[in-house]
């Protein structure tokens, strides 16, 4: 399987077995890398003991890594095109793994920051366009959207198999400041791994590279700006996102507010990160097929967070609740996931013209990922003024969120029939004028 003369390959070059393992590297890689930075979804309140910081401190060091994400999701499409997937996929896994070591001495709160923002750039500049531009080079196009879906059931099930790693880690060793050391450098050499893997196993493929790419489109850039169907795609994906990380926050929740074992609370936070991944994005697909619309199965999807959010406001705060919160937390988990994993579909049903729908795409990465920029200093700092009382204003954001997402999603759903009809009617206009 391993390709030392680096011939280039054509995906019919490759055999079955070896694009299979091609699309696992990919799909594991894809869930493990960005691990380490999105560390606190799972172990808050260990991951805060062992750095000694507050629940701002936290949050503003996943700020300052998403801020480097919003100014490299352009520039990484365009290292996907200039610079072959092999070569991304090695470099970006060896050096967050460098990162991710230096991370497990557990160092000052500066140099945390150093570390978060050079993840930042490593997993999204350089690693971020490999995943999708390496699936399609090992697919057909008639096979490509079920291998997109076989990657996210893989990166679910690889997410879910080392939480549960992480997790045995953390609960079976006494201190906290051990635990998380042992963890990172646990997760340390498992993405260096994969780095290796790709170095070996990933081939050179034929046309991966294009030459006379432009390296930005300011005219379809422009486009796709005074387009209303991706300015809405952009909105309603920036709420989606804010609801789908705010409920992260059922997990400091379930411990602040119902003494929640930490064993349980970081398994509840697995299942909600990874293992609901391999039901929910399916489940949301189905839906929004059967619906013909992913904007109306979006408005379903926010509506049903409203009313779980809504729920833990009015639940009781008690020992005696834990196991009711913790189902409804999973739920949550469900809603938001599916809900988060079909938002970029609305681009497809707002009707994007295909010559700006590069440019569509990545505005809707830059607005739809914002909330990472200043979501969690804002609910960590509001956690440290306020305590538990935080906890429904947090919620409360959340439901104006989703329901600015739903009328997002309707604006969307209406700039698509728009833009329909307007084609229709060139279309039309073109068929009479070509009879005449």
């Amino acid at each position: 399987m391993v390709s030392l003369a680096r011939k280039d390959m054509k995906f019919s070059d490759l055999t079955k077995a070896r694009r299979v393992f091609l699309l696992c590297l990919v799909s594991m890689g894809s869930s493990i890398i960005y691990t380490p930075a999105y560390l606190k979804g799972v172990f808050y309140d260990p991951l805060m003991q062992a750095l000694g910081c507050t629940n701002a401190d936290l949050g503003g060091l996943l700020a300052a890594y998403s801020i480097v994400a919003m100014v490299c999701y352009l520039p990484a499409g365009v290292l996907a095109d200039k610079i072959r997937v092999r070569t991304l996929s090695w470099v970006g896994m060896a050096a967050t793994a460098a990162f991710t070591f230096w991370y497990a001495m557990l160092p000052s709160l500066s140099v945390l920051y150093l570390i978060f923002i050079g993840m930042g750039f490593t997993t999204i500049l350089i690693w971020w366009g490999t995943r999708y531009k390496l699936v399609r080079l090992i697919s057909s196009e008639d096979s490509y959207p079920s291998q997109i879906g076989f990657s996210y059931s893989i990166y679910g099930v690889a997410g879910l198999v080392v939480g549960l790693i992480n997790t045995a880690i953390v609960s079976s060793v006494a201190s906290v400041t051990q635990s998380m050391t042992i963890l990172l450098v646990f997760l340390g050499c498992l993405i260096l791994a994969l780095g290796a893997l790709s170095f070996f196993f990933i081939p050179n493929f034929e046309g991966e590279i294009q030459s006379d790419a432009k390296m930005l489109s300011l005219s379809e850039a422009a486009k796709a700006f005074k387009n209303p169907g991706v300015i809405w795609a952009a909105v309603a994906m920036f709420f989606i996102y804010a609801v789908y990380q705010g409920v992260t926050y059922t997990t400091p929740f379930m411990t602040a507010c119902f003494s929640a074992p930490i064993a349980l609370v970081s398994v509840v936070g697995l299942i909600r990160t990874y293992g609901i991944g391999l039901l929910a994005g399916p489940a949301a697909g189905g839906l929004a097929k059967v619906m013909r619309s992913p904007a109306k199965a979006i408005m379903c999807f926010l509506v049903a967070s409203v009313v779980v959010l809504a729920a833990f406001l009015v639940l009781p705060r008690n020992e005696a609740m834990v196991v009711a919160v913790a189902a409804l937390v999973v739920l949550v988990g469900f809603i938001s996931y599916g809900c988060f994993s079909i938002g970029s579909s609305t681009l497809t049903e707002a009707k994007v013209p295909l010559p700006i729908f590069g440019a569509a795409t990545g505005i809707l990465s830059v607005v739809g990922f914002l909330p990472d920029t200043f979501l969690h200093t804002w609910f960590g700092s509001m956690i440290d003024a306020r305590g538990v009382d935080a906890y429904n204003t947090i919620f409360m954001v959340l439901i104006g969120f989703a329901a600015l997402g739903i009328f997002a999603a309707w604006q969307v759903r209406r700039a698509g029939l728009a833009n329909e009809q307007a084609a229709d009617k060139a279309a039309g206009q073109a068929t009479e004028e070509s009879s005449n």
